[in-house]
């Protein structure tokens, strides 16, 4: 009998989760043109406080990523995202209509609530439609699609900066949202029968929680991709001081902002060709090794022999360091989760959220340190780069050890 086979993933699908899971990047990328525009209109006290405008998002994620899982466990994948994104709408109107700073944030940690839903419910429906290098395959070019958000949003919010204030910005949000639930209600099926969901309890989310921690493997890659993805936050919360501030680049923005994000999509495309020919965890190794070492050459370059890098170099180095981290993006995710499809909602809720509280530390202290030069974002590449090559170096030694005793 020969073994059975995952389907082949529909275009359709693939669309929709993408869309689905960009509500976050959405949420995010589209602001960073207005923050200067919002640091004036909302008197922000310090310069490097517009960032929590950023880093609030992830915190409500964060928060969020623990509840929906097992809510999609117990009530269906779609229902957990309906009532996440309503919870989005919500706090989108909440930011768009304030004239107050803190409310503007409280705003924004209910958008990241909120949008959390679509983050760890379509990795679980994806986990139920698909396993192994197939759901790595999957889980790439959906990356491919959802990487066209960050890329197109600056501009995004760009355009409707021209035509209205950055208020309007939170009203393109509401809209996207708003028809991308109205696109899941009418098209997608449920993935998860009524006969394998969980009764909701506190005692099993408790007891999916110590499953999923007990896992070395699923430990080890979440405290990777937290470390690493920090420093990718420390990038989104200080781009805009960065390219508008420190190199002048104004209009141009959203292109540089957006050509870096290509960077990350399209190395998920060839990620998705390469996880059919080699193993996710050597291709995770190859890339934090590139990311390393390009962050210590441009650290000894930028600290030693220019007193300000080249806007040219500049977006050469974090071109070729953002194509590394598509590498990770959706590799990371799939080994983490891969051994608890049993309780994949619980398991991902559990992994994204401590993964994201340590991207939102990591990110907060490299974004608050920045100084007027690009050295506190390169140093935050180098440190979570080496540390999160011991991490998942130890990983593959426990897991090769754990096999031969077996």
């Amino acid at each position: 009998m020969k073994p059975q086979q995952s389907p082949k993933p529909g275009k359709e699908f693939i669309f929709l989760m993408a869309l689905l899971m960009s509500l976050v990047a959405l949420t995010i990328d589209a602001m960073l043109p207005a923050l200067g525009l919002m640091a004036e209109s909302l008197t922000a006290k310090n310069p490097n406080d517009i960032q929590l405008v950023i880093s609030t998002v992830f915190i409500g994620m964060a928060i969020g990523l623990m509840l929906y899982g097992p809510i999609s466990d117990s009530f269906g994948r779609k229902n957990a995202i309906y009532l996440g994104v309503s919870i989005f709408l919500v706090g989108t109107a909440m930011s768009g209509l304030s004239d107050d700073f803190t409310l503007v944030l409280l705003g924004r940690v209910i958008q990241g609530f909120g949008a959390a839903s679509c983050r760890v419910v379509t990795t679980a429906m994806i986990r139920d439609s698909y396993s192994g290098p197939e759901m790595g395959r999957v889980m790439s070019l959906i990356m491919v699609i959802f990487v066209m958000v960050p890329a197109l949003a600056p501009s995004l919010g760009q355009i409707i900066l021209i035509f209205a204030e950055w208020r309007a910005i939170f009203g393109a949000m509401f809209l996207i949202g708003l028809l991308a639930v109205i696109w899941l209600a009418l098209r997608q099926a449920e993935t998860l029968s009524p006969e394998k969901r969980i009764e909701f309890s506190f005692r099993a989310v408790f007891s999916g929680v110590v499953e999923t921690l007990r896992v070395a493997s699923a430990r080890g890659y979440t405290l990777a991709a937290g470390l690493i993805f920090g420093a990718f936050v420390g990038y989104l919360s200080s781009a805009q001081q960065i390219l508008q501030d420190l190199y002048e680049v104004g209009d141009m923005f959203a292109v540089c902002f957006g050509g870096l994000a290509l960077c990350i999509g399209a190395s998920s495309y060839v990620n998705a060709k390469l996880v059919m020919r080699m193993p996710m965890e050597m291709l995770c190794l190859m890339s934090l090794i590139a990311i390393s070492l390009m962050a210590l050459l441009f650290f000894l370059y930028a600290a030693f022999f220019v007193d300000h890098p080249p806007l040219m170099v500049l977006m050469a180095y974090l071109g070729a360091t953002f194509f590394c981290l598509g590498i990770l993006f959706g590799n990371f995710s799939t080994l983490a989760v891969q051994p608890l499809g049993h309780i994949a909602g619980v398991a991902t809720s559990v992994i994204s959220s401590i993964q994201t509280f340590i991207s939102v530390a990591v990110g907060g202290v490299i974004g608050q340190s920045y100084n007027g030069t690009v050295l506190p974002l390169v140093m935050g590449f180098l440190v979570c780069g080496i540390l999160t090559l011991i991490i998942v170096f130890r990983v593959r030694y426990l897991s090769r050890a754990s096999s031969q005793v077996n």
